[in-house]
């Protein structure tokens, strides 16, 4: 049993090593009261976030769209190398008393063994006073998630045609 998790680590690890791994489930921040869904969706662009293996590029964006069945389409995009790339995905209202919690479909909780934190400061503009930047870092800190490897998102000319 123990060499068989040691393989499933050894092969994991090298798809995560930009996430910040930690052991133990995913941990239960608390969210907006009062959050309105129809509000949030739209065009959020990332202002900072913890390293993901799959977001190398600058301009990143994501757009959420509800769709008729409650779930969530998310489409991100970024430009890498020149070209634009976009990824979709699907977002899941898990309980629907509580909108705030989203399930998002590429984020890793194997076996509740361990967990890869991700977390983004999502802004309706290209930027943010850096006291915004910092109160949401706080947030995030009192609600056990690392930041110590949080980075600032690259979106500077990306109104410019590639």
């Amino acid at each position: 049993m123990e060499l068989s998790f040691v393989l499933v680590f050894a092969f994991i690890l090298p798809l995560i090593r930009a996430q910040v791994p930690h052991w133990g489930p995913c941990p239960e921040p608390a969210v907006q009261p009062a959050f309105n869904l129809k509000q949030f969706m739209g065009r959020w662009f990332e202002i900072g976030k913890l390293p993901a293996q799959f977001e190398k590029g600058r301009c990143i964006e994501t757009n959420f769209t509800l769709k008729t069945d409650n779930s969530i389409r998310v489409v991100s995009s970024e430009i890498l190398k020149g070209e634009l790339r976009k990824i979709e995905g699907t977002g899941v209202i898990e309980d629907l008393k509580n909108p705030a919690k989203l399930g998002i479909s590429y984020s890793y909780d194997i076996l509740r063994l361990f967990h890869v934190d991700f977390a983004w400061i999502l802004s309706r503009t290209r930027t943010l006073p850096d006291s915004t930047v910092e109160r949401a870092k706080e947030i995030f800190a009192n609600n056990n998630i690392d930041v110590s490897r949080m980075i600032a998102s690259k979106q500077q000319g990306c109104d410019k045609t590639l």
